[in-house]
């Protein structure tokens, strides 16, 4: 079986978020030949990850009325004999050093994927790779199974090939006005319909993805039914209703060789579930760079995600007077929404136990998440969630909203196995009475050992998932 993943991230050449994981991790678990295509970002280093251009790799590709130049580059995943090609293009790609720059024209950015999406496509083909299954990920590379249906429905090459469209987060869906067709060249009297990509008089490119693709997957079981809903469907839930025999649920895995606290060379102390009291050093050199003080009685909250609407950073609004008088000291790391990276700002200038880090450094992550007693994720809604499973991996118990993917993987205190803490609604009271409720399980220290073992010991790895891939890839080409 071939499998050609399509991403706009791959981990650990790019990343700006939990896609980039989920694409550098998911393929090593396969029992398949895989081909990963992501776009040749400019902050990507060629010569750390020994990235070289195939030769005569040079191609033309026409957009509306006007050629752009494409080059492809090669090199392997890391630890792997898997292949991941670079599709190469200065003026949509390499002149940024960012995966996604803000401020971009919202046209300019819809044709950076178009070409990528369509480069891939070509590129395949040149390189004879005739995959038996296309996983694309998120907008980005939604235009795929919509080429698929188009302007390649005759070509031999592709016959054969099935699609898979993975959504990550549904919110982001990719849309614009009807012209942009044009561009991609997409004859419109097929594609710009309500069964393809029309939405409300627009051009959205997930709902053409969700409608021409052979499978649909969200990134886990609960998140799945959830965007069937009006409250969680981002205006697609009709569409996915009536798609609903092709969707399913899985919850994404971490890969356990990269987030390790008995290898990770970024921690202050290596630790593992039989040696806990090595964790507390990486507590006390978290609080020495945040300007802390250390004390063993005081719990250590962290937060590390982007700053955008969707994690909950409004709960932290609400909750900021409380917080303050928490006997517990908090640590933020991320950046987003100027707005939230404002308040962090001031609530880190203006109170003793609150610190920010505007920002992301992998290193400091990690030992956050090594020196955290717990590990906060109030999330407005969240598809799977990647940083609760790292989090109890190194024995920082989650509080989060019991929603999407936090729901499905925490198990809630008090119950049997209990790995973190959870609420409900989406209200900054509710949040801090779930910390208030770890803060008091931090006093009892054998309930908190025994639930810190639990999450550490639960098995968040890609091989599980990845038998459920595998199981639907099959599937689709029996």
């Amino acid at each position: 079986m071939k499998i050609l993943f399509v991403s706009a991230e791959v981990a650990p050449f790019s990343k700006a978020g939990g896609l980039a994981d989920v694409v550098g991790s998911l393929p090593k678990c396969l029992d398949a030949e895989i081909a990963i295509f992501t776009p040749f970002h400019g902050l990507i280093d060629a010569d750390k990850y020994n990235i070289k251009e195939l030769e005569n790799s040079e191609m033309w590709l026409t957009f509306g009325n006007q050629g752009h130049k494409f080059r492809l580059f090669m090199t392997k995943l890391p630890d792997t004999d898997i292949n991941v090609f670079f599709v190469h293009n200065d003026w949509y790609f390499t002149c940024f050093k960012e995966v996604y720059p803000k401020w971009l024209d919202t046209r300019y950015e819809h044709e950076r994927y178009i070409a990528f999406s369509l480069a891939v496509l070509e590129y395949a083909k040149a390189l004879n790779f005739k995959a038996d299954i296309i996983h694309a990920n998120d907008w980005h590379t939604a235009m795929i199974p919509v080429y698929l249906k188009s302007n390649y429905r005759y070509d031999d090459f592709w016959k054969n090939t099935k699609t898979v469209f993975e959504i990550h987060n549904l919110a982001y869906q990719g849309v614009w006005f009807e012209d942009v067709l044009d561009f991609a060249n997409m004859r419109k009297d097929i594609v710009y319909n309500e069964w393809g990509v029309e939405h409300y008089g627009k051009v959205n490119w997930m709902k053409g993805a969700i409608n021409y693709s052979d499978k649909v997957i969200a990134v886990s079981p609960n998140y799945a039914g959830e965007i069937l809903t009006g409250e969680y469907g981002e205006g697609m839930d009709y569409t996915l209703r009536m798609n609903q025999n092709k969707l399913a649920g899985i919850v994404n895995g971490i890969d356990y060789s990269v987030f390790n606290p008995e290898t990770d060379k970024n921690l202050a102390k290596n630790y593992s579930v039989n040696s806990l009291e090595s964790k507390e050093a990486n507590k006390k050199a978290v609080c020495k760079y945040f300007g802390l003080k250390y004390n063993p009685k005081r719990p250590l909250i962290a937060f590390i995600s982007r700053l955008v609407e969707q994690k909950g950073l409004d709960l932290i609004r609400q909750a900021e007077g409380r917080m303050q008088n928490t006997e517990a000291d908090f640590v933020f790391l991320g950046s987003g929404n100027k707005d939230y990276e404002n308040l962090l700002i001031w609530l880190s200038n203006n109170t003793s136990n609150i610190r920010s880090y505007i920002g992301y450094k992998a290193d400091l992550a990690n030992l956050i998440y090594a020196g955290s007693d717990f590990f906060l994720m109030p999330s407005k809604f969240e598809p799977c969630g990647l940083s609760q499973l790292i989090a109890m991996h190194y024995g920082s118990l989650p509080i989060v909203r019991a929603t999407g993917g936090l729901e499905d993987t925490v198990v809630g205190y008090p119950l049997n196995n209990s790995t973190g803490f959870k609420f409900w609604r989406y209200d900054g009271w509710d949040m801090m009475e779930a910390v208030d409720c770890a803060l008091a399980v931090y006093r009892e220290k054998y309930t908190l050992d025994a639930m810190r073992k639990t999450a550490m010991n639960a098995d968040f790895s890609w091989d599980l998932s990845a038998e459920k891939y595998m199981e639907i890839y099959k599937n689709l080409i029996s």
